[in-house]
């Protein structure tokens, strides 16, 4: 079948090697097998390998020979799984620093090989996507301006474009300055309304006794200074998307004739007799927990019900640090161009401080910090003095136990502490798990585990 993933088992014993054929072949994958890495080469040559399983030590051509050896004939399209009985930490960083994905020691069994394959393919995957999404942000696109190489940001891309050509309503969920009206307009322009006119509204920004007139228009002498008939914003975006922003902040009376709009799809304007249809895709977003405002009594259970059909919850800066450097080039690119400064990149030391900052704003506040340090900055070097003082504190400051969590929450504390040392352990070990899970004293599996929970695969 074409979507079966293809490995090359290369062991110097045949029992292992035919070992892992039928184990492998009972799991879906395609298999061959090589005797050492001379062979193996050739093989690699004449076909194209998704994984590479490949012991260390091994007569003709060891692992380590056949690993630089890939690397000179650039094949390496295959990422490599090193084996060995033999192995120690030392073994397992020279792999690494040879451009081994991953190192596993003799004897295991088929979990642990099936997990390691797993997550390779998972890595694979996300690596091809970010690919494709660094091309489209290099090519000026993007995707809709969003910018991500994060695992959970990339299920969110996914996601939108699932949802993008239907007309179900959705919720986006997300602090401020995560790039909510981003994802809004992502599921406009990649779905079949595309054509369509795209019509934002924020709630909270319009005094309440005007926001039913604003939304569904109205008639001549409909009130006071109604001197003209005038159409509401479901009219302007009859045929698109209107989004609306901040959808808790609108009055209890307006979410009533809101939930009938989204029912029967007809308007009525303020001050007419009559309704009228209208083909409106309703994206909402909030910052808030919808759940405490239904509980709360401050908006309708079935209103809420009738939005939420489905939810893309939009982590914040701070649970995607991976995402800083992306985007800081992303923003020196883009005003770098508008203020005529191409080629300003920043210093080692301002880097680190940008990705040690909790970023309570987001997004935006990284995209305005960017900004700002490009007019302050005097060289081709964005340096640590050109950002702001809040960002620049974070510098070499080690976190304490208060940073990890703004309550009290033990749970939620342990987590986060979690999640730094096992991401200073890989960095330590090179990305290798094997060895960072010894230097975190835990299995393998449990690392294993503990990083598809914190989504750091």
């Amino acid at each position: 079948m074409p979507d079966k993933k293809r490995i090359l088992v290369v062991d110097d014993e045949e029992n292992l090697r035919h070992m892992l054929q039928v184990m492998l072949k009972k799991q879906g994958y395609l298999v061959d097998t090589a005797a050492n890495g001379a062979d193996a080469l050739e093989k690699l040559r004449e076909t194209r390998y998704d994984f590479t399983l490949c012991d260390i030590k091994m007569p003709v051509m060891d692992g380590r020979r056949f690993l630089t050896s890939c690397a000179e004939a650039d094949l390496g399209g295959t990422t490599i799984i090193m084996m060995s009985a033999y192995g120690s930490i030392d073994d397992a960083i020279d792999c690494m620093k040879l451009g081994a994905y991953d190192y596993i020691s003799k004897p295991f069994n088929s979990d642990e090989i099936s997990l390691v394959l797993k997550k390779a393919e998972e890595r694979e995957r996300l690596k091809a996507e970010n690919r494709r999404l660094r091309e489209q942000v290099e090519a000026g696109k993007g995707f809709n301006g969003l910018i991500s190489c994060n695992a959970e940001m990339a299920e969110v891309f996914q996601l939108i474009q699932k949802l993008a050509s239907h007309k179900t309503t959705v919720l986006i969920e997300g602090e401020s300055g995560t790039g909510k009206e981003l994802v809004a307009r992502a599921l406009h322009y990649h779905g079949a309304r595309c054509d369509g006119p795209f019509v934002a509204v924020n709630c909270g920004a319009i005094p309440a006794a005007l926001l039913e007139s604003e939304l569904f228009g109205h008639v001549k002498g409909a009130f006071t200074d109604a001197t003209h008939d005038q159409s509401g914003l479901f009219e302007q975006a009859d045929g698109g998307t209107l989004f609306l922003d901040e959808i808790a902040e609108m009055p209890l009376p307006l979410q009533v004739k809101l939930l009938r709009v989204l029912q029967e799809e007809e308007i009525r304007r303020v001050g007419s007799p009559t309704s009228q249809r209208v083909n409106v895709r309703v994206v909402s977003a909030t910052s808030r927990n919808m759940a405490e405002e239904v509980a709360e009594g401050r908006f309708r259970e079935d209103l809420f019900f009738r939005l939420n059909v489905f939810t893309i919850s939009i982590p914040p800066l701070r649970e995607r640090i991976e995402d800083v450097e992306l985007l800081v080039d992303h923003f020196l690119n883009k005003y770098g161009t508008a203020m005529n400064r191409p080629g300003v990149r920043p210093s080692d030391e301002a880097l680190q401080a940008l990705k040690r900052y909790q970023w309570p704003g987001n997004v935006r506040e990284l995209e305005n910090c960017i900004e700002r340090g490009l007019v302050l900055c005097e060289s081709q070097e964005l340096g640590l003095s050109c950002l702001p003082e809040s960002v620049r504190r974070s510098a070499g400051t080690a976190r304490r136990i208060t940073d990890y969590v703004s309550s009290l929450s033990i749970k939620k504390g342990a987590e986060a502490l979690e999640r730094d040392l096992i991401a200073k352990a890989l960095e330590q070990t090179g990305g290798n798990r094997t060895h960072a899970a010894r230097l975190l004293e835990i299995s393998h599996r449990a690392l294993l585990y503990k990083l598809k929970e914190y989504g750091m695969g």
